[in-house]
């Protein structure tokens, strides 16, 4: 491989990128605003300057293709020079408003101006004032006087989003960022420019003035919000998300997530509708009981039915482990009736992220056994079965039954035994014998399957009652991660409410199995024993990126 020399280091690149490319892939940072690794170059910024040696003057690292045997400085004297300059030309006009400034704390310029700046300005004269919030489209706040002209969000508009929607207008220091007003900056990826904006200039209308970034704790996850499985981080204060952001992985999203699934996939967690705790039917109405008390009456109600008046429905929204779990339970018990609801939005899907199916694990769940169900064909014979008492009890895990229709709810109601494991209240919770708190994607440990076959982790980001710093194998891992932003982060109201699988273990050992899971990984061990596409995985190997599982994705009934 040809070879370059960065400030006395010879390192390897690949033919055809840049001095950036070429440096960061071995570890040398070269301060940048406008340059992103999946946008195209625009080299307005300026910042990127480096001394290339036989080159007359300096070079923007941004789009100078690496050379064999070029030597490169980008501490040198004439270089840091110039960095400075630029440094001090992007701050005559920006305004010093930090201590507000929701980019505080992830600041590009903030950090740059700290690294290379003189910190002193020769700009004596008033600075130019631009508009502040303005509303482009329906979740972005642009404050176009802290805006240093990257077009990162331009670009981004044009060649991710395929939305041609944002332009310059005006010249000098007049230069601004707007959209057509018939039209605004509306597309299904808008939030996407505030997590590339290097400054505070776009910000997200849902999350803004919440919080400072350094008062929240940060945790990857997974997004719920369709198939895709999005990686993300939830960002918490006070026990409470305040916003989700995107986490780069280059097999499932790249450094992107939609706009829906970033607002729509979270509120629910701490929501007032949450249930919290466990609930039995006495005299038409729910009433709160302890913990024991709801296992051992679920447990004994369904011992008075046959195997095959009980149903079981699964649920996409739910884990692997979760609807491993249940299939065991079912099994042991002679239920032959095990679904899953499909959740799907025909023609809401795109070629970029967005898919048709509403759920982050239908591939998991039928993995292990659970069956898709029509919500059509196949919900109508469970209903039938229902009106003919052929099936007397049913379990319902994570998810709402009447959002089918009218006569779903009807049917429900001739049930002799309802269980419920739900995050919040809905109708199907309502209706319920019993009701068991789960706890959201949030809130445990687990692992999702997209729809490409790649089998990914979620960890809890928000406690629950019984999450503490001993339990579900998180403990001292994230105190020496978050350090005094652990107890910020356990601080704030805390869900009674338990993961599903750990709800069912404790149903069926009442029941007589024999379940010794007393954390996620050892469901998680027995599924990689038990079931041949997930054998030889474990947690760590899952890692944070996920893994390819070796499953014909064409054989399953949810292409």
């Amino acid at each position: 491989m040809p070879k370059i020399i960065i400030d006395g280091k010879e390192v390897e690149f690949k033919q055809g990128q840049t001095i950036i490319e070429a440096a960061r892939e071995n570890g040398i940072s070269i301060p940048h605003f406008c340059w992103h690794p999946k946008l195209s170059i625009s080299g307005n910024c300026r910042v990127c300057l480096v001394e290339v040696e036989k080159m007359p003057k300096l070079v923007i690292a941004c789009s100078t293709y690496a050379a064999d045997g070029m030597i490169v400085h980008t501490q040198s004297e004439k270089t840091l020079s110039a960095r400075n300059a630029v440094m001090e030309f992007l701050l005559i006009n920006h305004p010093l408003d930090c201590p507000i400034c929701d980019e505080a704390g992830e600041c590009k310029l903030q950090d740059y101006a700290y690294k290379h700046g003189k910190g002193e300005s020769r700009f004596e004269e008033i600075k130019m004032r631009k508009e502040k919030r303005v509303s482009l489209g329906p979740h972005i706040m642009f404050d176009a006087e802290r805006c240093i002209l990257c077009s990162r969000c331009i670009r981004f508009s044009n060649e991710i989003a395929k939305q041609n929607q944002l332009t310059f207008v005006n010249r000098g220091d007049r230069v601004t960022i707007t959209t057509f007003e018939e039209e605004g900056f509306n597309n299904p990826y808008t939030l996407n420019t505030t997590d590339i904006c290097p400054v505070g200039a776009l910000t997200n209308k849902d999350f803004r003035f919440k919080a400072r970034v350094w008062e929240m704790s940060n945790t990857k996850s997974i997004c719920i919000g369709c198939a895709r499985g999005c990686n993300i981080e939830i960002w918490v204060r006070n026990n409470q998300i305040l916003r989700l952001t995107p986490r780069h992985n280059e097999t499932v999203n790249s450094y992107w997530m939609c706009d829906n699934g970033r607002l729509s996939t979270f509120k629910f967690v701490n929501s007032s509708d949450r249930v919290d705790g466990t609930f039995i039917r006495k005299e038409g109405k729910l009433i709160k009981v302890d913990w024991s008390t709801a296992v051992k009456e679920a447990a004994k109600r369904l011992k008075e039915f046959k195997s095959k008046e009980i149903a079981f429905i699964g649920s996409a929204f739910a884990t692997v482990e979760d609807n491993y779990v249940l299939v065991k339970i079912a099994r042991q018990l002679g239920a032959v009736i095990i679904y899953f609801l499909k959740h799907t939005l025909p023609g809401d899907q795109d070629d970029i992220l967005i898919r048709e199916d509403k759920t982050p694990n239908s591939l998991g769940a039928e993995l292990v056994g659970v069956k898709p169900a029509d919500n059509g064909l196949i919900i109508n014979e469970i209903l039938d079965a229902v009106e003919n008492k052929k099936i007397k009890a049913l379990i319902v895990m994570e998810d709402d039954l009447t959002s089918i229709s009218e006569k779903v709810e009807e049917s429900l109601a001739k049930l002799d035994l309802l269980i419920v494991l739900s995050t919040n209240f809905n109708k199907t919770a309502e209706m319920s014998d019993v009701l068991f708190p789960a706890s959201t994607y949030a809130e445990k440990h687990g692992t999702f399957v997209n729809f490409l076959g790649r089998i990914q982790r979620i960890r809890p980001a928000v406690a629950t009652v019984e999450l503490d710093r001993a339990l579900d194998g998180m403990a001292m891992s994230r105190w020496d991660k978050f350090g005094t932003n652990f107890d910020r982060w356990m601080q704030g109201h805390k869900y009674d409410a338990k993961p599903s699988w750990k709800i069912l273990t404790a149903i069926g050992n009442e029941l007589g199995m024999k379940f010794k899971y007393q954390m996620s990984e050892e469901v998680f061990e027995d599924i990689a024993k038990a079931i041949d596409v997930f054998k030889g995985l474990d947690y760590d190997l899952i890692g944070d990126l996920g893994k390819e599982l070796k499953v014909n994705i064409k054989e399953t009934t949810l292409v």
